[in-house]
């Protein structure tokens, strides 16, 4: 945890998560040469993943704990390490907001674009800056608190079975014709796996809101309660929505995607101010990386 807070995670080929969606892509192409890219492929694939990874990875620490625990111990770290992501959200942030104090609208155009999938050629700086703050609210519990929630509850391979599942969504979890049967053991896990995790995201960002000048507890906890569902799937607004009402700013707004407006609806109390400006990012920023330490502390002392 202490290495994804001061260093990121470095992008490199033999990365385990970009090893494991070669790994995905290999046994899908097989998969599907046999015909199996149905409900049962789908839940056959996660099958395959959680053998080669789950078992490949637990059975390298053991194996390598008989000739040094030393060895294994930095095995173990290497890949729980690997396995977290936040840092690295936090820079794309930041790029995003050294470009829109610049004035340079491209700048920011071009950062937020790796972090969201709407149409970024309509975002004006103020609508940058929402996106970011949505994309780290949304991110603080899929990419740094559901490992970590798995981590403690099911040790090495528990947070690379919360991987495999939040790979196969990204990969294979669309509702497409080629994906809408074969992708849904994908979906539905990382749906479940992201269950509570999410909802202690919630109370987290409103703990933290209690001790942060500017911010509202009550709120965070009111609005993720009643607005979390205005985002799609089971678990992706209870972040955003406590955010929200936390640094008592609104989220969301018009939204375009491939051209077309999919959504105009805005996220937060209706009193508060859309968010957009510098203090707001700064403000987020600070409320989700404290409850990442928080989440984090819990975890250890969990395990100890």
């Amino acid at each position: 945890m202490l290495l994804d807070f001061a260093i990121g995670d470095p992008v490199y080929s033999a990365h385990p998560i970009r090893l494991m969606g070669r790994t995905l892509t290999f046994f899908e192409e097989r998969l599907r040469a046999i015909h199996a890219d149905g409900y049962g492929g789908g839940i056959l694939l996660f099958a395959l993943l959680t053998c080669t990874w789950a078992g490949g990875i637990s059975g390298l620490a053991l194996l390598i704990d008989r000739i040094s625990h030393a060895a294994a111990i930095a095995v173990h770290v290497f890949f729980v390490y690997s396995f977290l992501a936040l840092h690295d959200l936090f820079r794309h942030v930041w790029a995003m907001e050294r470009a829109a104090r610049r004035g340079d609208i491209e700048g920011a155009r071009a950062a937020i674009g790796l972090l969201v999938g709407r149409d970024t050629a309509r975002l004006d700086i103020a609508a940058c800056r929402r996106a970011a703050i949505e994309s780290l609210s949304e991110n603080l519990s899929d990419g740094f608190i559901s490992p970590l929630f798995w981590y403690g509850l099911a040790g090495l391979p528990g947070i690379a079975i919360f991987k495999i599942a939040s790979t196969m969504d990204s990969m294979v979890g669309y509702k497409t014709p080629r994906y809408l049967q074969f992708g849904w053991c994908g979906a539905r896990l990382d749906d479940v796996m992201n269950f509570v995790p999410a909802r202690l995201t919630w109370l987290l960002l409103a703990l933290i809101a209690l001790f942060m000048p500017g911010c509202s507890a009550k709120k965070a906890l009111a609005i993720g309660w009643r607005q979390h569902a205005i985002l799609p799937g089971p678990n992706a607004g209870w972040g955003e929505a406590a955010t929200a009402g936390a640094i008592q700013r609104k989220l969301i707004g018009p939204i375009w995607r491939n051209g077309a407006l999919v959504t105009d609806v805005w996220l937060g109390d209706s009193g508060d101010a859309p968010a957009g400006q510098a203090r707001d990012v700064r403000t987020a920023s600070l409320l989700i990386g404290a409850a990442g330490v928080l989440a984090a502390i819990v975890v250890v002392l969990a395990l100890m």
